[in-house]
C-alpha cells in the first residue's frame, strides 16, 4: 500500500472528537478491530482520520477504499455532505461547512465557464437548473436563506485565512473554545494579512476578546436612526409575538430584511 497522505485542509473539515468519545472509539478498535474501511482519494485520506490515528498508534490492521473525484472541490463537497449527514455540529461548524461548500461549488463553476468565481454577476452566469443559483440551491439543501449562504462564505474565508496562520486558532474557533461575532468574522474575510495574523495570534494565546464599543464613540445620525428603528422594531415584536406565530414573524422579518438590503444596494 502506498503511504497515506494527510491533507490539512481536508482534516480540518472534520470536527475534533472530545476526549471521552475518542477514548470510546479507541477502546472499540482495540477490542473489535477496524471494521470500517478508510476512504482515500489519490492516496489522500478523506474519511477516517481518528480511526487512522488510533490504528497506526496501536498497529491495528485496517482496510482502505479508493474514490474518484473530478477535482479537489468535489472532494471538499463530498466530505462536507458526509459530515453534515452523520454528526451533530455546532452552529459555527455548520456555517463554515455551508460557506466552504458554496465556495467549492463556485470554483467548479468558474473552472467550467472560465469566469472568476468572485464576479459581481456570478449568479447570472451560473449553469444551474432554470431559475436557480448556487446560493439558492444550497440554501434549499441546508434550509437557510441564500443570503445566509453568501454570508457563511465570507465567514469560512476568514476562518480559513486564520487557519493558514495558526491551525490551532482555527481549531479553537471551530470547536467553540473561542467565540467571535459572525459580523466580525465576515469583516475579516477582506482584512489585511497583518490583521488576520494579529487576530490569529490573540485567539491562539487566549487573549482574544470580542471588541466592545467605546462608550465615548459618537455615532453619526444614520447610525443613531438605524439603532432607534431596530430597538423599536424588537420592542414591538416582543409585544405582538405569541406562541405559534413563528411563520408569520419570519415573513414579517424577511420583508424588513429585504427592504434594508435594497437600501444598502442603492447606497
Amino acid at each position: 500500500m502506498s503511504e497515506i497522505i494527510i491533507d490539512e485542509e481536508f482534516r480540518f473539515l472534520l470536527p475534533a472528537l472530545d476526549d471521552e468519545t475518542y477514548a470510546r472509539l479507541e477502546e472499540d478498535l482495540l477490542k473489535n478491530g477496524c471494521r470500517d474501511a478508510l476512504v482515500l482519494w489519490n492516496n489522500i485520506l478523506i474519511d477516517g482520520y481518528n480511526r487512522y490515528s488510533i490504528c497506526t498508534k496501536h498497529n491495528i490492521e485496517f482496510k482502505t477504499i479508493d474514490m474518484e473525484f473530478d477535482s479537489r472541490e468535489d472532494v471538499l463537497i463530498w466530505i462536507i455532505s458526509n459530515q453534515v449527514s452523520r454528526r451533530n455540529l455546532t452552529p459555527i461548524q455548520l456555517a463554515h461547512f455551508r460557506g466552504v461548500h458554496y465556495r467549492a461549488e463556485r470554483q467548479i463553476v468558474s473552472n467550467k465557464s472560465g469566469k472568476n468565481q468572485h464576479s459581481e454577476v456570478e449568479d447570472q452566469n451560473d449553469p444551474q437548473p432554470h431559475g436557480q443559483t448556487t446560493a439558492n440551491r444550497l440554501a434549499k439543501k441546508y434550509s437557510v436563506s441564500g443570503i445566509t449562504i453568501k454570508r457563511n462564505s465570507k465567514m469560512s474565508e476568514a476562518i480559513d485565512a486564520i487557519g493558514e496562520v495558526s491551525p490551532e486558532a482555527k481549531r479553537k474557533l471551530l470547536t467553540g473554545a473561542v467565540r467571535i461575532d459572525n459580523n466580525v468574522l465576515e469583516s475579516l474575510s477582506t482584512a489585511s494579512s497583518e490583521e488576520i495574523a494579529d487576530v490569529a495570534a490573540r485567539i491562539e494565546d487566549g487573549s482574544y476578546e470580542k471588541q466592545k464599543p467605546d462608550e465615548n464613540t459618537v455615532m453619526n445620525p444614520f447610525e443613531e436612526a438605524i439603532l432607534k428603528i431596530s430597538g423599536e422594531l424588537f420592542t414591538e415584536l416582543k409585544k405582538q409575538a405569541k406562541d405559534g406565530d413563528s411563520k408569520e414573524l419570519k415573513t414579517a422579518l424577511r420583508s424588513y430584511i429585504i427592504m434594508l438590503e435594497d437600501l444598502y444596494k442603492k447606497l
